[in-house]
């Protein structure tokens, strides 16, 4: 079997060029409080929602993609790489059509919509009620060849 230590991870973050709007809207929203006023209500908004809109966006994107050893880590899912099945790729269109109408209800999906592909994993456990999962990722060839590359290898496939 090929070695698939640590093959592959990434942080699902969100880029740094989406970070000044919401850093923006924080700004205008403390100078309405403000409006003006001395005191307290002049810097404390900007004290409290700055801060808090830099952790909202770097709490966003703390979820890993991670495939190493024997696993597929999605956030904090994991999953045996003996129960992946059919793997694949979704571009920007087949991920708002997974994501919308073609949903099954009991899939596990972990999306960020900052990044535009996506990769579908179905599962082979016949104990575990979950279709399949659908997760966000920046190198969806890459998950998906060391993937398809482990199913490739198991005995019996």
């Amino acid at each position: 079997m090929p070695d698939t230590s640590h093959a592959h991870s990434e942080r699902l973050s969100v880029s740094w060029l989406s970070w000044p709007m919401p850093m923006i809207g924080a700004a205008l929203m403390a100078a309405t409080v403000h409006l003006g006023y001395q005191g307290i209500r002049s810097w404390l908004p900007y004290v409290v929602l700055l801060p808090l809109m830099a952790f909202v966006l770097f709490w966003a994107g703390r979820a890993k993609v991670k495939v190493d050893d024997d696993e597929l880590w999605v956030g904090d899912a994991h999953l045996p790489l003996e129960f992946v099945g059919e793997v694949e790729v979704l571009d920007a269109n087949a991920k708002r059509r997974a994501l919308g109408r073609d949903l099954d209800p009991a899939a596990f999906v972990l999306h960020r919509g900052w990044i535009p592909t996506a990769l579908r994993v179905h599962l082979t456990d016949p104990d575990d009620p979950t279709p399949y999962w659908i997760f966000s990722t920046r190198s969806p060839e890459k998950v998906a060849s060391l993937l398809r590359q482990h199913a490739q290898t198991q005995p019996g496939t």
